[in-house]
């Protein structure tokens, strides 16, 4: 069966928690959880934490309660999250919310009467050295032997990282990345570039400008966080 993507659904990509933004994103949520931000449907479109494993004792404890607040919200809402190339093996952290991993991608959706596949990113038109290390990074075994220090060395590294920044020739990039869809509307993260090129949606960094995106009478907006609380 085909997900539906609702009316007033709100998708946010590459917010980089804790590092970047973060009372934002934590406005975000809370406003969502209160009712504050009246929505029926929460899509993550990867990247939203800087790094969390799932099977990582120290990130799990580290971010208990923010987990905890998007289970509690998945509790009235269909949450729906992608993993990210900095977020993935999600499911053992989350009850309620439906975790979509890499392989799983693109994820195929409806929005009245046309087809969306919605997607982090990265698994499409990347090195092949990447393509490698994230195979490794994301096997089981792998995560298992993952030691704290390295998770806390990565997450501290992403404070000095440059998240936002234009790529040269996205125009171009886009054109080669569609060949892999058939869907009428296509959306990804992970490039940080907010842009619409005819039907492909490149989804804002949260991390960069606090913007989402919103669908309003069936047509997907991008949208500051100041503007709908």
């Amino acid at each position: 069966m085909c997900l539906k993507l609702k009316e007033s659904a709100i998708l946010i990509a590459d917010s980089h928690y804790p590092n970047h933004k973060k009372e934002q994103f934590l406005e975000l949520l809370n406003a969502i959880n209160s009712n504050l931000i009246d929505t029926k449907q929460l899509i993550f479109m990867g990247d939203i934490f800087d790094l969390l494993v799932g099977n990582s004792p120290y990130l799990k404890k580290r971010f208990k309660k923010e987990i905890a607040l998007i289970d509690n919200i998945a509790k009235k809402i269909e949450v729906i999250y992608l993993e990210g190339n900095h977020d993935f093996y999600l499911k053992p952290l989350f009850k309620y919310v439906k975790v979509i991993p890499l392989n799983k991608q693109p994820l195929n959706m409806r929005l009245d009467k046309k087809s969306v596949a919605l997607s982090h990113g990265d698994r499409y038109l990347t090195p092949i050295n990447y393509k490698i290390y994230t195979k490794i990074i994301r096997n089981p075994i792998t995560l298992k032997v993952l030691p704290d220090i390295i998770a806390k060395y990565k997450l501290k590294s992403m404070q000095k990282k440059v998240l936002c920044k234009d790529i040269k020739d996205f125009k171009l990039k886009v054109l080669k990345l569609k060949k892999h869809y058939k869907s009428d509307i296509i959306i990804e993260g992970h490039y940080h570039q907010e842009a619409i090129i005819n039907n492909y949606y490149a989804m804002p960094s949260f991390a960069c400008n606090t913007k989402i995106a919103i669908v309003k009478n069936g047509i997907i907006e991008y949208i500051k966080l100041q503007d709908i609380i």
